[in-house]
């Protein structure tokens, strides 16, 4: 019996009937769903001893102020393990993962969430600072010029010395310690600096967020936790969205502080860029010398953010400003955001004339056979129509077999899009045969056609072969 194991019998009194290690990100720590009779509780390992402390510590003073945070609910003695409550699977990142695959065209009800999110973030940042023993956090209690200048050194020399880009080090360290001394500047006395807010730590337990993976959590600035989560790399938000979200969290902010609105939105606009430097270390260190995937595809996403950032420039550091505007021009990156499109083919087909052939190169993609479903070949009175045409389409809807078998196929291809759209991969390819490739096969290519064009921002290209039939939707 593992350590975790251990742990769960001791708290629960009773043996674990199932554990599921759950999926890690950017993180060394590994989380662990553990189920017993009735009840499942997360369990968590950590190698960092201070690091879970932090955890612990910082949750148990949350708890107490009444912040939507989970309860540590036991600890190993030798601190490396520790069970807290599960909030189930959804995060306010996959709630929101509609809106973000279309490209930032977030629904109502997303924008809602979204909304409601930050709009909590300064309960967290005053009440949970107000009292908190900042010694416990981890790697340091406060933000102050050594965190900065990790970050800086981060952006410098896992990513900015990665892309080739030929620079002055003098001369930039001359623009760091300038916005260095300015971000100290900005010190808004015993708040909590989350340090980590974006989406994918923020839990919904019926549309309600709570708050989890603070355990970098520090003194600081608010600030920095508003141009984290407004500007964070992948979630593409509309310059409209982004003044919606930063007017909902000073609403909320002036219950305990007021900032004049010249100084907040400069203020603010001095963390975004310091965040998305920082970021971009991550992305880099994560990407590049780690050879995580995940971190790669948010490079352009990044740089997209500093490119529209620095148009008006930052006049106080000039020679920073002159490489950020020489990064965001690399070719390397401007491919990157002109990625294609994923591109959906879909072909009708006859059996007796021989699979598509799948001209992209990827050596093919999903192939169905509707030769299964009722056949309007059959009878003399369709032999001229095919499946786009109306009297074929009530046939064979009257008859409901071709529904229920493309409601399956649509679960396949939800799911395939959406993973092929993640790992920017830009060509898919379906195709539907049946015994003439002018009924069933037919109908079932343009539904599906018609289903992912409706649904997705890809291109969506019909080929009906046997029909002589192209169409992009």
């Amino acid at each position: 019996m593992n350590k975790i194991e251990e742990l769960f019998v001791e708290y629960t009194r009773q043996q674990p009937v199932r554990i599921e290690e759950l999926p890690s990100s950017g993180s060394n720590r590994r989380y662990f769903r553990i189920f017993g009779d009735g009840i499942s509780l997360i369990g968590a390992k950590g190698t960092s001893v201070d690091e879970n402390i932090a955890f612990i510590e910082i949750a148990k003073h949350f708890k107490l102020k009444g912040l939507p945070v989970p309860q540590v609910l036991a600890v190993s003695k030798d601190k490396q393990y520790y069970l807290q409550e599960d909030f189930g699977d959804i995060t306010l990142f996959n709630a929101i993962s509609s809106g973000r695959e279309q490209g930032g065209a977030y629904s109502q009800h997303e924008v809602e969430l979204i909304t409601k999110t930050i709009s909590l973030l300064p309960k967290i940042q005053f009440e949970g600072g107000k009292g908190l023993d900042y010694s416990v956090c981890y790697p340091q209690p406060e933000f102050d010029d050594r965190m900065i200048w990790f970050d800086l050194n981060y952006f410098k020399y896992c990513f900015l010395k990665t892309t080739g880009l030929d620079f002055s080090e003098i001369e930039l360290h001359n623009d760091f310690e300038k916005l260095a001394a300015d971000l100290l500047k900005t010190s808004s006395g015993d708040t909590f600096l989350y340090r980590d807010f974006q989406a994918r730590n923020v839990m919904l337990v019926n549309e309600m967020p709570y708050f989890i993976d603070f355990q970098g959590g520090r003194k600081g600035p608010f600030y920095y936790d508003l141009a984290s989560f407004v500007w964070q790399a992948k979630a593409n938000y509309s310059q409209e969205l982004k003044c919606r979200l930063i007017s909902a969290y000073r609403e909320s902010l002036s219950s305990y502080i007021t900032v004049p609105n010249k100084e907040f939105s400069e203020n603010l606009r001095l963390f975004v860029l310091f965040r998305t430097l920082q970021v971009l270390g991550a992305y880099g260190f994560r990407g590049y010398f780690e050879k995580k995937p995940h971190f790669l595809q948010s490079v352009p996403f990044a740089i997209d953010n500093l490119r529209k950032l620095i148009v008006e420039p930052f006049v106080r550091y000039p020679y920073l400003q002159q490489i950020l505007e020489k990064l965001t021009t690399m070719r390397q990156f401007s491919d990157l955001l002109q990625e294609k499109k994923l591109e959906v083919r879909i072909f009708s087909f006859s059996y007796k004339k021989g699979i598509p052939t799948d001209d992209s190169g990827n050596g093919g993609g999903y192939v169905f056979d509707c030769r299964a479903i009722e056949n309007p070949g059959k009878y003399d009175h369709f032999k001229h129509f095919t499946g786009l045409d109306r009297e074929v389409i009530k046939y064979l809807e009257d008859d409901g077999g071709v529904t229920v078998f493309l409601s399956h196929i649509y679960q396949l291809a939800d799911a395939h899009v959406k993973r092929y759209m993640e790992r920017k991969f830009t060509n898919l390819m379906f195709a539907f045969g049946c015994t003439g490739g002018q009924h069933r096969s037919v109908y079932c290519a343009q539904h599906l056609g018609e289903y992912l064009a409706k649904k997705y921002n890809i291109t969506v290209k019909v080929i009906h072969r046997e029909q002589g039939i192209e169409q992009e939707m």
